[in-house]
């Protein structure tokens, strides 16, 4: 679900870009991942994030190859949530970006906000 710390990240990582393209998991890549669908289907995840003015392009992410990703785009940079600073993920992510001159920017999270905190607080309405 998009919400402000999506927003925020996204806000952020504009402010230290000239183009920025976000990335969207497809709905079978989140089944895949969490055994449950997203709650808001792909093609609506993507015309919410296509509609936010910061965004110069919306691809879709099938599958967890980072590395293929920054490749193809050509990304010299990749913008995350520093919650994930320091996790074996990223570290591994920042070493293969690395080796081909993208780096990884930590920008802060949104404390107190998430996709699965909304998700509880619906459940238990």
């Amino acid at each position: 679900m998009f919400h402000i710390g999506h927003l925020n990240i996204i806000k952020r990582a504009k402010e230290q870009c000239e183009y920025l393209i976000v990335g969207v998991t497809t709905d079978k890549l989140c089944f895949e991942r969490k055994q449950k669908y997203p709650i808001i289907c792909e093609k609506d995840r993507v015309a919410i994030v296509e509609a936010v003015r910061y965004v110069d392009k919306v691809v879709l992410q099938s599958n967890m190859n980072k590395l293929e990703a920054v490749k193809k785009l050509g990304a010299d940079a990749v913008f995350v949530g520093s919650d994930w600073k320091d996790s074996d993920a990223w570290n591994s992510y920042e070493k293969e970006f690395g080796e081909i001159g993208c780096t990884v920017v930590y920008l802060d999270h949104t404390d107190g906000i998430s996709s699965s905190i909304l998700r509880e607080r619906l459940n238990n309405q």
